[in-house]
């Protein structure tokens, strides 16, 4: 006989620790199917080892700045001890959650691929299981683009080069997405030569074109060259060599370089499940269809995290357990009401919450915006960090705050106010009375508001 659990959860990304803070403490039985690394992209192969090398890279970085801070240093790349570090502290993550789950008397953890026999039947291997809650949290995993010879060279995706044992000499990266921007600045500071193949026009499209542009800038200050509006038509390998044949404004070009890294998107891992043995839907691009609390089309059954479509990250695979568990024990939670907010980790990192400008505009708000460079921020001056720029947009009719951008020091931490504001519904001018901490960059936030001008 099938046994039957109160909850099984599909994979072990983000949303899996969520849920199992709230679903242990109940007594129910649960099972935890994981048929890869235990803690998914996150710990092993996104935030965690990723942001290790970003923070590796920027003290590498500064060392190198030591004249302009009064001090001499002599940097020597230890790539073999940078790798170490990073492998240190994704262990760390990866056995703590796997010791947690283990020694939990009500949850059984399955290693194995699972596949759907039916709405609420599972199976891993030769065992078949039942569950009264499903949760499906299996994630994505890298798009290799249609490039001719792909097949026949060893590219790297984003989990393939954090197990590099040597320091590429030159990183060919295709994309110019967060992954491909992040790695080509920690790469470059690592000492490797960085080229970035874009598709189009400029690096991080989904951004407005000033922060794109600013990106861009500071990213060819550091070395590394930058192919916009080019398309990648094939690639080869002679002698450890890889060629890639790329087409620019209708000339083939080619570039030379000891690894390629594709970094030109993400598809769900939903292909995988076996969904057509089930009434659970897909859209074109295979995401889970789910409604307002994470619920597919059969009761009971969640899709949380990135294979549902309604994020791309961990914070919304976590606040997705957290709408579904506020679903399930009475709260009011809905992905409806969750307010766009993410970061690009290069440095100077990305901070954004809410509308871009471009967005606003689409959707016929009439606004406001500001715009401070944070070389007018004292506190970016006194640190020497003062690439970037702050900017705001508001709603003219009701002083509420559309979105905002933090491009600078420390963006990606304090664009959390703003992001608290929106939710918050607090508007333009109380927000403005706040009093801050001198000398910092948050301290100036507030007064970005009196910078405001409309837009035609």
């Amino acid at each position: 006989m099938n046994k039957t659990y109160d909850h099984i959860i599909v994979g072990t990304g983000q949303a899996t620790g969520t849920l199992l803070g709230k679903l242990i403490p109940t007594g129910d039985s649960i099972a935890v199917i994981e048929g890869h690394k235990i803690g998914g992209s996150c710990v092993n192969y996104g935030c965690t080892p990723t942001k290790a090398l970003v923070a590796s890279a920027k003290a590498i970085h500064q060392a190198r700045l030591g004249d302009e801070f009064g001090f001499k240093a002599d940097v020597m790349i230890d790539f073999p001890r940078i790798k170490a570090r990073m492998n240190e502290i994704r262990a760390e993550s990866n056995h703590g959650l796997t010791e947690w789950i283990e020694s939990t008397k009500n949850v059984r953890l399955i290693r194995g691929w699972a596949k759907f026999e039916g709405n609420k039947t599972i199976r891993i291997g030769e065992e078949n299981i039942t569950g009264k809650h499903i949760y499906i949290n299996t994630g994505t995993r890298a798009v290799n683009p249609p490039v001719e010879g792909l097949e026949n060279v060893p590219w790297l995706d984003n989990a393939r080069l954090l197990d590099l044992d040597v320091l590429p000499n030159h990183l060919i990266i295709v994309g110019g997405g967060y992954i491909g921007v992040e790695f080509a600045q920690v790469f470059r500071r690592f000492g490797s030569e960085v080229s970035i193949i874009q598709h189009g026009s400029v690096l991080m499209p989904r951004e407005d074109e000033d922060v794109s542009l600013a990106i861009q800038e500071f990213l060819l200050a550091e070395g590394i060259k930058i192919h916009c509006d080019a398309a990648a038509k094939s690639v080869s390998q002679l002698n450890g060599v890889i060629e890639l044949v790329a087409e620019q404004n209708g000339v083939e070009k080619s570039l030379r370089g000891s690894h390629l890294l594709i970094a030109t998107g993400r598809k769900p891992n939903s292909d995988k499940l076996n969904l057509e043995s089930t009434d659970i839907q897909v859209n074109k691009r295979g995401y889970i269809q789910v409604d307002d609390h994470c619920q597919t089309a059969v009761e009971g059954v969640f899709a949380l995290g990135d294979v549902n479509g309604h994020g791309a990250f961990t914070h919304t695979s976590v606040n997705d357990a957290e709408i579904v568990l506020d679903y399930l024990f009475g709260g009011q939670r809905k992905i409806s009401s969750r307010v766009p907010i993410y970061a690009l980790f290069t440095d100077p990192p990305l901070g954004r919450v809410g509308m871009t400008e471009k967005e606003a505009i689409d959707k016929d708000y009439k606004i406001l915006t500001a715009i401070k460079p944070m070389a007018e921020i004292s506190r970016a001056k006194e640190m020497s960090e003062t690439t970037g720029f702050v900017k705001v947009i508001v709603d003219a009719k009701t002083d509420q705050l559309l979105g905002a951008l933090i491009l600078g020091v420390g963006g990606d931490e304090v664009i959390g106010m703003f992001a608290t504001m929106i939710h918050g519904k607090i508007p333009c001018n109380r927000f403005r009375e706040i009093v801050l901490i001198h000398p910092t960059v948050s301290e100036l936030m507030p007064w970005v508001f009196d910078m405001l001008d409309p837009v035609d």
